[in-house]
């Protein structure tokens, strides 16, 4: 359990499979907020992720934030705010 937030410790994300040490875990946590803020502004919505508390906030342009667990939650909370689906493969984003 955190100390500061009294959240349990998460257990991690799939993403991190094969992190050797905690600092692997959290450069691979950083990598993914990386990826979603260049990602979800396309669709008006931000990721902010500061490693320091569980979960990673998405937000709109309209002042609506909400906190998820991971990846998965991700995409469904970003898809209920825009109240449309989105594909995260669009192609777009893959650079193809």
């Amino acid at each position: 359990m955190c100390a500061n937030c009294g959240y349990p410790a998460a257990p991690g994300h799939w993403t991190e499979t094969g992190a050797a040490s905690p600092g692997d875990r959290l450069r691979a946590r950083y990598r993914r907020a990386q990826v979603l803020r260049s990602v979800l502004p396309a669709y008006g919505l931000t990721a902010h992720d500061d490693g320091q508390m569980p979960g990673i906030q998405i937000g709109n342009h309209f002042g609506s934030q909400t906190i998820v667990r991971d990846l998965d939650e991700v995409w469904c909370e970003a898809e209920r705010m825009l109240g449309r689906p989105i594909d995260p493969l669009d192609p777009r984003f893959l650079g193809e």
